[in-house]
């Protein structure tokens, strides 16, 4: 090699053009720009909603999942390129469910515009589904607005000239297996109008063979159908229910405006607590929009509430990643008193399946508790549900709550230890991704989960009053497994002094942003340039590995969290703000969605608590040391005067945070607790220990 290496021929000017080459695609990733300009659909109105006024840009199809304690409902909406409307609801029942015990086994029905009752006004059908087809004499139902904030709001009139503006809602019932479509119709002519529903009940009762405990009844019904005249500015309403029953015989009694109040009532509940409150309007909204999306899927089954992701495909069931990693440390800031509910109830399941042996825990426990899946095998749970509980258990600061989950932290984080290979990280057989994309013999999502649970669990064990010894040996193994990830996942990729996701990986992956939420910054400059290059950043977040379509959200949220906590604001700041944007504004709204290709970009709700632990653990960067303690460091934008996180349910008190720009560099952190007020002056990018 050195002879030839002799006997080369070196040509400066070749050699000018590779250097100026490498360092100009360098200069072109650090200084990339959010791309592309994005033009909003939708918009942000005066009381919290977002509305799309219909005025051309069709056709345009997009859905939406709500959910409540019974009941779900998944409503694909749109409209043609003539302005012909098409909604079409799917209806899931998550403690309705057939046999064998599956993940999927609940039951749901599907109802399109064509099945509802017939309308009629000044004795003209009204034709809400113009999609199909109008006869000679129908009226026309043009919608001209929808709004979203936990309830469906389409805003239509009928006629031409219009004869009434029909107010259409369709929301689920907070605490019944029962959806509720409401019409109500406002005279907006100058003489009476005739407007009337026709009456019906439609049944359909599943196979009792294959039915759990009993056969169940999905039926659709009108509620007060009839005619009705209704005089110039009166209005009138009607209502179509959409209900399941094991008892179909017993009368139906359904109140649809008590049951709205209701509805109302429980998202104002979510929204009350935890408001973030900064001078960017988009991201306070997208943040009260993913409280409503992340707390309101809880379903109240015969083992307890258990959260749920949803999205056609997961109810009644709870996952290691999901509720035990991704949600649950969010309720305990939330204030939502069924959201921790949810949380103590998810580790509560997971820690039945603790055993001597030390085989893992599946990753799923399914049908109201009555089955597991575990067919990925070891996905890195245990490290997961570590994570999730020692990071709660703080964050609640509930002692009685902490030393019920002290067993199963416990537990976890030895069954991670013995999962420890020669060069000392953590192996698994999969990651959260199923064997979607490679992840080796041992990747770098379970070690880095594992690392900060180990820290979070020595600051719980000291509150606990657990021995000096056991705590003083989760930081000491916490120590050897960053040294270890760093020999072991410490990789230059594609020029970029980041990691590879697994021992052979050699392409860049998106959980290489999982160090920086940890507090693992050795390489957060490289890891930083990566994610944000083109070879990662897509139109809609990260992509799964570099030169695929593939995304999750979730790594998206993570990655937005990281660089945050990593001291980038500005640059994290710029795609928060893009991505918050697209999600609440754009083409599908309102929420963060799952996946794309897969599940259709399902708005599954566990991201939605990814979403407001970006500011929680990243703009505010709120990382719990304590039952009463926390370490405090904000990350105040450019141009930004204050912001504040308000009504905080957490560390065993209420109260506000807020954070001030001083002059000469300094910010002032504020907590209010009722008329006590503490205050804390740090230099910006500071850390402050801040004790209630």
């Amino acid at each position: 090699m050195s002879h030839q290496i002799q006997h080369m021929k070196i040509h400066p000017q070749k050699i000018f053009l590779v250097v100026l080459t490498f360092i100009f695609s360098h200069m072109v990733y650090a200084q990339q720009v959010v791309s592309p300009v994005q033009t909003d659909r939708w918009a942000i109105q005066p009381d919290g909603s977002i509305k799309w006024t219909i005025n051309g840009r069709l056709p345009h199809t997009d859905h939406i999942e709500m959910s409540g304690e019974k009941v779900s409902v998944w409503v694909q909406y749109g409209l043609d390129s003539a302005g012909n409307s098409s909604i079409s609801r799917t209806v899931v029942f998550p403690t309705f469910r057939m046999l064998p015990d599956g993940t999927r086994t609940h039951i749901d029905y599907s109802f399109v515009d064509g099945e509802l009752p017939r309308f009629f006004v000044n004795n003209h059908k009204l034709k809400t589904d113009l999609a199909n087809g109008k006869k000679s004499g129908d009226l026309s139902y043009n919608i001209t607005s929808i709004s979203h904030k936990g309830i469906m709001r389409i805003a239509a009139t009928a006629g031409n000239p219009a004869l009434v503006k029909i107010d259409r809602t369709i929301f689920p019932s907070v605490d019944k297996p029962l959806v509720i479509e409401k019409f109500v119709f406002t005279n907006i002519t100058d003489k009476p109008v005739t407007v009337a529903m026709e009456y019906l009940r439609r049944e359909v009762r599943t196979d009792s063979a294959k039915s759990k405990v009993r056969p169940h009844s999905v039926i659709m019904g009108t509620v007060d159908p009839g005619s009705r005249v209704v005089q110039p500015g009166a209005k009138t309403t009607f209502s179509v229910y959409y209900l399941a029953t094991d008892f179909p015989a017993q009368p139906i009694k359904i109140d649809a405006d008590v049951e709205e109040k209701a509805r109302e009532n429980r998202i104002n509940a979510i929204l009350s607590p935890l408001q973030l409150k900064t001078p960017d309007t988009l991201l306070n909204t997208a943040f009260a929009f993913a409280k409503i999306r992340g707390t309101e899927s809880i379903y109240k089954t015969k083992v307890g509430y258990l959260h749920g992701p949803g999205g056609l495909a997961y109810y009644a069931a709870i996952w290691a990643n999901d509720q035990a990693e991704y949600i649950s440390p969010f309720f305990a800031f939330s204030g939502d008193s069924i959201g921790n509910l949810s949380a103590m109830n998810c580790y509560r399941l997971f820690a039945k399946y603790m055993n001597p042996e030390y085989k893992p825990i599946p990753s799923s426990i399914v049908a109201e508790g009555d089955a597991v899946w575990k067919g990925a095998g070891d996905r890195g749970d245990q490290a997961m549900i570590a994570y999730g509980a020692s990071r709660y258990a703080l964050a609640y600061g509930k002692p009685d709550s902490a030393k019920k989950l002290w067993p199963l932290i416990t537990w976890c984080l030895e069954y991670s230890h013995r999962k420890l290979n020669d060069q000392g990280v953590v192996t698994s057989d999969h990651d959260e991704l199923e064997g979607r994309f490679p992840s080796g013999k041992a990747n770098l999502s379970t070690n880095s989960l594992y690392y900060d649970a180990l820290i979070s669990a020595a600051y719980l064990g000291k509150q606990l009053h657990q021995p000096k010894t056991q705590t003083d040996e989760y930081l000491k193994q916490a120590a050897a497994l960053k040294i270890n990830i760093e020999k072991y996942f410490g990789a230059t990729l594609e020029g970029f002094e980041t990691y590879k996701y697994y021992e052979t990986n050699d392409v860049l992956r998106a959980w290489i942003c999982l160090p920086l939420t940890m507090g693992i910054l050795d390489r957060s400059e490289g890891t930083i340039n990566a994610l944000f290059s083109p070879s990662l950043w897509t139109a809609d977040g990260l992509a799964t590995q570099a030169g695929k379509e593939t995304f999750w959200d979730r790594s998206t949220l993570y990655a937005l969290r990281g660089v945050l906590q990593a001291g980038k604001t500005e640059k994290a700041m710029d795609y928060l703000r893009y991505y918050s944007r697209r999600r609440l504004l754009g083409e599908h709204v309102p929420y963060p969605v799952e996946a794309y290709p897969e599940g259709n970009q399902r708005h599954l709700s566990a991201e939605s608590g990814l979403y407001c632990r970006i500011f929680t653990e990243g703009l505010f960067d709120i990382r719990p040391t304590g039952f009463s303690n926390f370490d405090c460091t904000p990350r105040l934008p450019n141009g930004w005067n204050e912001m504040a996180l308000n009504n905080i349910h957490a560390f065993g008190h209420v109260f506000n945070l807020q954070v001030s720009r001083l002059n000469k560099g300094k910010l002032l952190i504020s907590i209010t607790e009722g008329s006590k007020v503490i205050k804390y002056r740090i230099t910006d990018g500071g850390t402050q220990a801040v004790v209630l």
